[in-house]
């Protein structure tokens, strides 16, 4: 539609046509998205460039992330090696950043400056992303996570499929123990404070503490920790889990179980044991037999009293 005058004024009227045409006097309305679409664009920019790792550091924090890779941080300020890596001196210093890994950095809030870290929940799944291993929270931190708190973990234990070194974050120590199986283990996601982590279900967990007793602690406390992880346990759950687990573990934690009186836990166990037609073995491995007679049931020999804290 052509544009048409005002009889009056004798001043142009806008036009309707699709495209409102500026050629009859009026301010074009597609200039104007043009021109909010690139505002928008430098806006855009702006927001993803931020000038220096401090202020990168506070965006990342901004959107809820608390981890970042040191590629990210070229990728986002650009700059010299030699620039960042000093830039990344200065907020380690001043426990803005810490560094468990070359390469991977956890972003610290003002909270948790004491302790220099973030918990190790926030970042252990991009931790493992970042080194490219799959994994899951177990032993007893998984134990604390299912409820059986009865002492805190003094480190963070991880399961993974091959050797790892232990990492430090602040004051906390993370743990890593191989298991070469780890894809039979059966695990379930946990929400954190920054997204998810996987964690051994409660009845894998049982089975490791027996199947890694040194990163367990001695007897009697794995007899406490599964007195308060069986409130979480599932029967038919747990006999799926052992089936997929060596037989001293799983003689062993019906040993336990029994010990603990609960039958609802471990009579699903002994058929899992008796179709195996087990070994006599020892209830704490590397230790005399004594005089100890091995149990009927299990085919464990007591060779160490037992006095959980119940």
């Amino acid at each position: 539609m052509i544009g048409m005058r005002d009889r009056k004024s004798n001043r142009p009227t806008c036009s309707f046509s699709v495209s409102r045409s500026a050629r009859n006097g009026c301010i074009s309305d597609h200039k104007v998205l043009v021109f909010r679409s690139k505002m928008s664009k430098v806006e855009s920019k702006q927001r993803r460039s931020p000038a220096t790792a401090a202020e990168y550091v506070d965006r990342l924090q901004s959107d809820g992330r608390y981890s970042f890779t040191s590629s990210e941080l070229e990728d986002a300020i650009g700059g010299s090696p030699l620039s960042r890596q000093a830039a990344l001196r200065r907020l380690r210093q001043k426990v803005r950043v810490v560094s468990p890994r070359r390469g991977f950095n956890v972003i610290v809030p003002l909270e948790y400056r004491s302790s220099g870290s973030p918990p190790a929940s926030w970042f252990i799944a991009d931790l493992m992303s970042f080194l490219k291993q799959p994994y899951y929270v177990g032993l007893l931190t998984a134990a604390a996570i299912h409820g059986a708190s009865h002492q805190q973990p003094q480190t963070f234990q991880v399961m993974t499929s091959i050797p790892t070194r232990p990492v430090a974050a602040g004051r906390q120590w993370l743990d890593f123990h191989r298991n070469r199986h780890l894809q039979d283990v059966p695990v379930q996601m946990v929400r954190t404070e920054t997204g998810s982590m996987v964690v051994s279900t409660p009845e894998a967990t049982a089975l490791d503490l027996l199947r890694f007793p040194d990163a367990s602690g001695q007897l009697d406390h794995v007899t406490t920790v599964l007195q308060e992880l069986a409130e979480r346990m599932d029967p038919d759950r747990l006999v799926e889990a052992a089936r997929n687990s060596r037989t001293p573990d799983v003689q062993r934690l019906g040993y336990l179980l029994e010990f603990l009186g609960l039958p609802t836990l471990f009579e699903p166990l002994a058929d899992v044991v008796d179709a195996r037609n087990p070994r006599e073995i020892l209830l704490r491995p590397n230790v005399e037999l004594g005089d100890a007679i091995p149990h009927a049931r299990w085919s464990v020999t007591p060779n160490v009293e037992l006095a959980a804290d119940l």
